[in-house]
């Protein structure tokens, strides 16, 4: 059997959106991928997604698996976010759904899913030189990625990426569609007295990508949000290349 590609919209030039992220350092891609790889991304995301728990705790970040998830129950699941809850109320914290695209890909689980098409589509040289024009990290070595779903009351403080050196840029590939702007779940970005510079809502088939470090979160999802705020996330990168 052929195995499925990702594909590149081959209407775009990088060139157009290089002067922008230069002047902003932050920049949306619309249509990023063919219409048909888009497609398949978000079916693989909605029935064939082994999604993990993703929160911080006291001790730092945890990814709880479904068999964990599972064993819990419902009663310690909702201590873990509530632990969360109070962490936000201090500083940085979060709460969403993962699927850990690349350490899935290495341990030989899920062959085939999509996101890791994606990711090797992300790291083979066609896409990494569009993302190098666009972004000018002339030095990046590798794109990582997880993929992430925000249900009603999860979110993400404010943080601005800062890494070891190695994150050049941020990126999210938004999967949402039809998203309605009052349902929250925002990509903000923060001045340094705290109000808002620029803010995206949640998109489908638009990459979306920043320069590092800069403050940003995620708007909590509303209660009474009527779709899935699906992305693919990570970083652009110049430490050495995914094997």
């Amino acid at each position: 059997m052929t195995q499925r590609m990702i594909r590149l919209n081959p209407r775009l030039d990088p060139r157009d959106y290089a002067a922008d992220y230069a002047r902003d350092g932050l920049v949306q891609v619309p249509d990023l991928l063919e219409a048909e790889s888009a497609e398949w991304l978000e079916l693989a995301l909605e029935h064939d997604t082994p999604w993990h728990l993703s929160l911080k705790t006291a001790e730092g970040g945890r990814m709880v698996s479904p068999e964990e998830m599972n064993a819990m129950g419902r009663e310690a699941l909702g201590s873990h976010i509530q632990s969360a809850l109070a962490e936000g109320q201090k500083g940085f914290s979060f709460v969403y759904l993962t699927y850990p695209i690349i350490q899935a890909f290495l341990n030989g689980r899920d062959p085939g899913h999509a996101t890791h098409v994606l990711l090797q589509f992300f790291n083979d040289a066609p896409f990494m030189n569009f993302a190098r024009t666009v972004t000018g990290e002339a030095q990046a070595t590798k794109i990582d990625a997880q993929a992430t779903w925000y249900r009603p009351g999860d979110f993400l403080t404010q943080h601005d990426d800062t890494g070891e050196g190695e994150r050049r840029a941020a990126y999210t590939l938004g999967l949402a569609r039809d998203w309605r702007p009052d349902w929250g779940g925002q990509l903000l970005f923060h001045d340094e007295g705290g109000d808002i510079t620029r803010g995206f809502k949640p998109g489908f088939n638009v990459w979306t990508v920043f320069k590092t470090p800069r403050m940003h979160s995620v708007a909590p999802v509303a209660a009474y949000a009527g779709g899935r705020r699906r992305s693919v996330t990570g970083w652009l990168r110049d430490d050495p290349p995914i094997k």
